[in-house]
């Protein structure tokens, strides 16, 4: 009887094992696979030892059919991917050409020399096959270890992500019963999990077995997915999808990978129509997530940081008079920062955040968390006052996506309040 491929992965580097970084390759990994039918068997982690890593990469490829390690590919002496894979498989380190070439153009682009150190990741385990990495230094690659399929990958995620690419199709169309899955992924914001399971369960009880239900949480979108095993379920799947989009409405921000900030764009592109900031507690982050999305020019004009209070007003017009009475935490502050961003900027929308973002500065009146956002235009400018005590980088995440929440709301037409504001109101 045909099986799907065992896979296992080998995570290498000291500042896994330390918590210096944080693992969230091995999920990456994970959830690509999940998209074709396949689960990861077994993970291990392991430090910069080579004699260590030997053992546990010939005890997995005694095993596994597909080895996928991740890191350990870069220039320096404790990287030792390579060298462990060619020692393992009785093979000798060479100078790869295709490897070379990589890594010759890589450095021609940036106006760097090609040194040793660099030099070191064109040395591969002989008769290994390339895997292009269209970022970094270090190409992937892969070898065959007896029955099993040993895949290497770097450590930098944005590599990864995009190595991931051909190496998941490869995966595919290797599998003897290729996967049907057929997956959805809604992105919302301002649901929680446990709130979002509750409503489903209230308002659907007999969610049908053959639509896999998930969630990903994070900060500050939450993904909801649906996948059903064959195709002939689609007509199920998106009958549940109806239902969630009836229960959830516009708190769905759009399907795959939608951003906040790239939805915003998009709605902002197709009206002709662009967009300003003026950022306090939330020093940038908003205009950050902006410029991050390709082609953002063709509709962001400015942003401006504005933290003392003297920026407020020299920068943007804020009267001293106003701060003078309000403090910069105030409805007519936002108001008078996003009136002078739209002005300074010659733009369409504004987004203005002023804030508490702690762990001090907080009073009786004012709390830590308490914070003043305005959105929209000169004519049609939307205050609120809300409350987010929480830790001050995820104050600063959760209010940016606020702020981009509600001119998304605006320019969709969209009247009704967002359960978060019930939720976080400060008065």
């Amino acid at each position: 009887m045909n099986r799907d491929p065992q896979v296992q992965l080998l995570l290498t580097g000291n500042e896994i094992m330390s918590g210096d970084t944080v693992d969230s390759n091995s999920a990456m990994i994970a959830q690509r696979l999940a998209d074709i039918g396949l689960s990861v068997y077994r993970k291990v982690t392991v430090g910069d030892d080579q004699a260590l890593l030997c053992r546990e990469l010939a005890n997995i490829a005694a095993t596994a059919d597909t080895l996928i390690i991740n890191g350990g590919l870069g220039p320096t002496i404790d990287d030792l991917t390579a060298a462990v894979l060619a020692e393992v498989a009785g093979v000798a380190l060479v100078e790869h050409p295709l490897a070379l070439a990589h890594l010759e153009a890589w450095c021609a682009q940036r106006g760097m020399p090609l040194d040793a150190a660099n030099r070191k990741q064109a040395q591969l385990p002989a008769g290994a096959q390339i895997i292009d990495n269209s970022i970094g230094s270090a190409v992937g690659f892969e070898l065959q270890l007896g029955q099993c399929r040993v895949i290497c990958t770097p450590g930098v995620p944005s590599e990864l992500k995009l190595m991931l690419d051909p190496i998941v199709a490869s995966l595919a169309a290797s599998l003897a019963r290729p996967a049907q899955r057929h997956i959805l992924r809604l992105q919302t914001f301002g649901l929680g999990e446990s709130n979002a399971q509750q409503l489903i369960n209230d308002a659907i009880p007999n969610w049908p077995a053959a639509v896999e239900l998930g969630f990903r949480a994070g900060a500050p979108q939450m993904e909801i997915k649906l996948a059903v095993a064959d195709a002939s379920e689609l007509a199920l799947r998106d009958h549940c999808e109806g239902k969630l989009r009836e229960l959830f409405g516009d708190h769905i921000i759009g399907e795959g990978d939608t951003l906040l900030a790239a939805k915003v764009l998009e709605l902002l592109t197709a009206k002709g129509q662009t967009l300003t900031t003026a950022e306090s507690c939330t020093g940038g982050l908003i205009a950050s997530q902006l410029t991050r999305i390709p082609g953002s020019s063709a509709a962001f004009h400015a942003g401006f940081v504005t933290y003392a209070n003297d920026i407020k007003s020299t920068v943007l017009g804020v009267k001293a008079a106003t701060l003078a009475e309000h403090g910069a935490v105030s409805e007519q502050v936002v108001r008078e920062m996003a009136l002078g961003a739209l002005e300074r900027a010659n733009a369409d929308y504004a987004i203005a955040v002023s804030g508490v973002a702690g762990p001090e500065g907080g009073t009786a009146d004012k709390p830590v968390g308490t914070v003043w956002l305005a959105w929209g235009s000169a004519e049609a400018l939307h205050t609120r006052c809300l409350l987010w005590p929480v830790e001050r980088t995820l104050f600063q995440t959760m209010l940016a996506a606020a702020g981009l929440d509600m001119l998304r709301r605006q320019l969709l037409g969209l009247d009704s309040d967002p359960r978060y504001f019930s939720q976080r109101r400060s008065r």
